[in-house]
């Protein structure tokens, strides 16, 4: 058997799937496409998460917004991380020319430009439907994780929780926890100490600089209410089409611990939201982590072994997660094991140590007598890569050369007149973007302290006084608290996410991750 026949034969029992799957592209062979080489995409195991790799401009965003568009007209819901603001344009339809003529051509395939139903989200205050969570939601495995205590800090935020839980306090924005952890190591602390054990002034001390500096990264406006429900991001359009939501982050580039927070808040509360569903037919969400290196640049030890618990468990849920990256090295190794789908396009060799991370790129790809991987790395053109993925079996398919479709909505951003209809047309806006700021933990204290030192005499202020009742006693007494009993039993919800070291839901009336 010729090599071409060899080759096409390998390529169609490879890349031939039972259920659903769509084509993405076709194969290359000694640099030739290979028309009767189809490359398909398989739905069902969208769920085992993957991998979109390249030097810059070699054309993996515009991948990753194909493989969206695909996910879309099969009625799977998607969310992007767009951190450098390219992304937008999916709402937008796209346009023809002769260089996308010319490579639909080449892979027998039509173009028909389409354009896409888009919500714009944000976790700041640019255009987009804001995306909050609150305190109390994230719990207190998960914050002491996000900032990096070790145990003994790590008990004292457990026990400020604890305390919030039973005296009805709600723990919604930053000033919120920062108060309570003030009240602890001042005014309340005789009185928290006979409940709950000495609390260290160096412990408190450390976690609130440690909270200043999340608040530094603006992490004030990610905080509070109202927290964001799951199910808003699982919504199918008019026309049957998933919605994708393309979360705008460009602004968060220089403030990676911030966007780590909200990833693993994310991933833990869909995780402790959705039910188990097995191997479904296609996944009911799927996530595009662009420039995942943002996650991991700054991540501790603990926090790794938070993602990679929950890459590998997420899966049964029906969600996957892509990530997209310059380097597959830039993901560790123990995650880049869970990636099923693999796409790599070109890398660079410009000094030693590159080629030393091109040589380890090629060792992660299945062995193959059509190509010499290593080198194929640095020669693939704009728009080519390097596809491998799972059957439904979950055996790797054949490595394949491969030229990938471009996508059929627009490949540029949306004007700010065009953000701004697609504002107005928002079916969730008015449901988030209003301002919510409801009586917490900062002002029941700051009333109770205020309350106290004008009923203390001039003479004995500043000295221990005997009152009738505990700043404890009239802290659960007050109508005011009574009112905020939605935090009440949220225990037992952080309690399991715990034992798996993940934060997550701790509101009962809705269902959301933030």
């Amino acid at each position: 058997m010729a090599k071409k026949d060899e080759f096409i034969q390998a390529i169609k029992d490879g890349y031939t799937f039972k259920g659903e799957s769509v084509k993405i592209g076709a194969a290359i062979l000694d640099g030739e496409v290979v028309i009767d080489a189809g490359i398909y995409l398989p739905l069902k195991t969208m769920n085992r998460h993957g991998l979109i790799a390249g030097a810059t401009g070699t054309g993996k965003t515009k991948t990753l917004q194909m493989i969206s568009e695909f996910l879309s007209d099969a009625s799977v819901p998607v969310l992007l991380m767009d951190i450098k603001g390219d992304l937008s344009g999916i709402a937008a339809i796209g346009s023809i020319n002769d260089k996308v003529t010319e490579r639909y051509q080449k892979i027998n395939m039509e173009y028909k430009p389409e354009q896409f139903t888009a919500e714009l989200m944000t976790l700041s205050n640019q255009k987009g439907v804001r995306l909050k969570a609150t305190v109390s939601e994230f719990g207190p495995v998960l914050l002491t994780k996000i900032l990096g205590l070790n145990d003994t800090q790590g008990g004292v935020v457990a026990m400020i929780f604890k305390y919030c839980d039973d005296t009805k306090l709600p723990l919604l924005d930053l000033k919120d926890f920062i108060k309570v952890l003030q009240y602890i190591g001042d005014e309340g602390k005789a009185e928290i100490e006979k409940t709950y054990g000495k609390i260290s002034t160096t412990s408190t001390g450390t976690i609130l600089r440690k909270v200043i500096e999340l608040q530094q990264q603006g992490a004030d406006v990610f905080f509070g209410e109202k927290s964001f429900e799951v199910d808003d991001l699982m919504r199918i359009d008019d026309k049957g089409r998933g919605v994708i939501n393309v979360l705008r982050v460009t602004d968060l580039q220089d403030r990676p611990k911030l966007f780590s927070t909200f990833m693993l808040q994310m991933l833990a509360e869909l995780y402790a939201t959705c039910p188990e569903e097995g191997d479904l037919e296609k996944p009911k969400l799927v996530l595009f982590i662009d420039e995942a290196h943002l996650i991991f640049q700054e991540a501790s030890e603990a926090l790794l072994q938070q993602i990679e618990t929950i890459v590998k468990l997420i899966r049964s849920k029906g969600v996957g997660i892509f990530f997209c990256t310059q380097n597959p090295m830039d993901v560790p190794a123990s995650v880049l094991a869970q990636l099923g789908l693999k796409v790599q396009h070109a890398l660079r060799a410009f000094t030693a140590a590159d080629r030393k991370v091109i040589k380890q790129t090629a060792e992660n790809y299945p062995e193959t007598n059509f190509y010499k991987t290593e080198d194929l790395i640095t020669q693939l053109g704009i728009g080519e890569a390097l596809v491998t993925m799972l059957n439904e079996k979950g055996i790797p398919t054949p490595l394949a050369q491969v030229m990938l479709c471009s996508p059929r909505s627009r490949m540029d951003v949306l004007t700010d007149a065009e953000i701004d209809n697609i504002m107005s047309k928002s079916k969730i806006a008015a449901k988030y973007n209003q301002s919510i700021d409801s009586e917490s933990a900062y002002e029941i204290l700051t009333a109770k302290l205020q309350e106290a030192a004008e009923k203390t005499p001039p003479e004995t202020k500043g000295k221990a006084v005997k009152e009738e009742e505990s700043t404890l006693e009239k802290v659960v007494n007050s109508s005011v608290v009574k009112s905020m009993a939605r935090t009440a039993g949220n225990t037992i919800v952080r309690s399991l996410l715990g034992a798996l070291g993940m934060g997550g839901r701790t509101t009962k009336k809705t269902k959301s991750w933030f």
